[in-house]
């Protein structure tokens, strides 16, 4: 009888079975894709971005597909954190299904009362949004300033004692100083990256004039610069790092281990493919045992070593 293979991760204080993670904005809020998976295999799931209170989003047309990805404008429509609390959270308690809270707000007194709200229902983990590219006001202003990132964080860490994920983009100019700012603030991890900011346009019929639609794109277009973004952090901290961007299959897991994640979170392929995550996880196992890896820690050291 073989060796188990052990994929168990840890994040901060959260103990993951596994490191697959499922992106916010791109699973819902607790067992949406039930009917299509496994929800008990996958390592957790994050949630939909929430907000202090319910959130209408962008009006439309806010989704545009496009080669190799997705451009979307949803300006974080969600319920609130109190509805999520009161409706959503009791069937992942139930279920007992690991979850990480994504959150989001339009000043840093928004994120403090957000994480206190979590640490008062004793949530464990939570995701700051601090550079979704498609909302007027919040979110990626916070996260292009190393200074002001701080005392976000700072003010987060004061009233929420549980592993707190700091969601990163490549909107910034100097990322060793964002990545630098997340550590020193006390932050458990950083997850990245974020959708970029990108532009549709339709010339209209007659060539005349044009329509279009700006937002946040994602998908297999943008994993070069989600490895590039993760490999640079990498160099500045020391933090358990969360990478996304474009992870379709097991190969794509190993790119990004090597440049330095320690775990992944599947995001725009959950819309083609609702078991993707599922698959991944099945397929990284069967890879580990036929190439003679017994941990995700082994293979992780493995692969870093190949130049």
């Amino acid at each position: 009888m073989g060796i188990k293979t052990d994929l168990s991760t840890k994040i901060g204080s959260l103990s993951l079975q596994n490191p697959v993670l499922t992106a916010s904005g791109t699973f819902g809020y607790n067992t949406e894709y039930e009917n299509f998976m496994d929800l008990e295999k996958i390592g957790a799931i994050v949630t939909k971005g929430i907000t202090l209170k319910p959130g209408q989003g962008n009006p439309q047309p806010r989704i545009k597909e496009v080669c190799g990805g997705l451009i979307n404008s949803i300006g974080l429509e969600n319920i609130g954190i109190h509805e999520f609390i009161d409706k959503k959270m009791p069937l992942l308690l139930e279920k007992k299904l690991p979850f990480i809270v994504n959150v989001a707000g339009e000043s840093l007194r928004e994120y403090k009362e957000i994480a206190k709200i979590c640490q008062n229902n004793e949530i464990r983990a939570i995701e700051l949004n601090l550079s979704c590219p498609n909302v007027e006001k919040g979110c990626l202003e916070f996260g292009r300033d190393d200074e002001t990132l701080y005392r976000l964080v700072c003010g987060v860490r004061e009233v929420f004692s549980g592993t707190v994920i700091v969601k990163l983009g490549t909107n910034i100019s100097f990322p060793e100083r964002i990545v630098s700012a997340v550590q020193k603030a006390g932050a458990d991890a950083i997850s990245a990256i974020n959708t970029v900011k990108a532009m549709h346009v339709s010339i209209n019929p007659g060539y005349k004039g044009f329509k279009y639609i700006k937002g946040g794109m994602s998908g297999r277009c943008i994993k070069p610069i989600a490895l590039n973004f993760i490999y640079e952090a990498r160099q500045h901290t020391d933090l358990p790092i969360i990478g996304m961007g474009g992870i379709n299959n097991p190969y794509d897991v190993l790119e990004f281990l090597a440049v330095g994640a320690d775990a992944l979170q599947v995001g725009t392929g959950n819309f083609t493919q609702p078991d993707l995550s599922e698959k991944i996880i099945d397929e990284l196992v069967a890879f580990m045992e036929t190439n003679g890896y017994r941990s995700i820690k082994e293979l992780t050291d493995s692969i870093r070593q190949r130049k």
